[in-house]
């Protein structure tokens, strides 16, 4: 699954509309645009095509597709280019493939509703083509909250490094609850994912992670 900004919850991960609203402030990276066209797909599947809560965006990296599949599949390290990600491991040995399983983890900070408490997510690989696309699914839960997500990312080489697209639906009492407050976090919360992507793959030292 996917999803908060350093200022609050990424809800491309989750969406809490009682504890979220308000507290995102992700910039929209450099070439982000929302593209409302024909849903993503990785080998032919989608993201869930009745779920209300949806978003999609896309941006150019100027950076080597292979770092940008390691940078996205090498999910242990994504602590260290993804503030927000507090501890991610791999629940599975080998390839980065279908059927690969990661259990990750994002602070919710306290609110009038809830205490701060933590999200723990677990996703598994559904599709994959390597160094072109990945679809992956599975819930997030904390006290009182579960939401399912479906998430795509497409990677497509182009005049000047990489178009990077990604698309997520996140299905759940609580964000069905508010579907234009989940659906705009929702969408902050991928272009902040998609702005760190692009900071760190540009950065020097991006290239040259292992």
């Amino acid at each position: 699954m996917s999803r908060i900004r350093r200022t609050g919850v990424r809800a491309a991960l989750f969406t809490v509309p009682l504890v979220v609203a308000g507290v995102l402030g992700a910039a929209v990276p450099a070439g982000a645009t929302p593209h409302p066209g024909r849903s993503l797909t990785c080998r032919g599947e989608g993201v869930d095509p009745e779920a209300l809560v949806r978003s999609r965006t896309e941006t150019v990296i100027q950076a080597p597709l292979s770092t940008l599949w390691r940078l996205q599949t090498d999910v242990e390290r994504w602590p260290s280019w993804q503030a927000p990600v507090t501890t991610s491991e791999r629940l599975d040995h080998g390839p980065f493939r279908k059927g690969s399983a990661f259990r990750w983890t994002t602070p919710i900070p306290p609110n009038p509703s809830t205490p701060a408490t933590s999200l723990d997510i677990t996703s598994t690989v559904k599709q994959l083509k390597r160094n072109s696309c990945i679809r992956w699914t599975g819930p997030a839960t904390a006290e009182g909250l579960h939401i399912d997500g479906v998430h795509v990312w497409n990677f497509t080489e182009v005049k000047g490094g990489v178009l990077v697209r990604t698309e997520e639906t996140h299905t759940g009492e609580q964000v069905e609850a508010d579907v234009p407050t989940a659906t705009r976090i929702l969408r902050e919360g991928l272009e902040g994912w998609l702005r760190e992507l692009k900071e760190t793959a540009e950065a020097p030292t991006g290239h040259q992670q292992s």
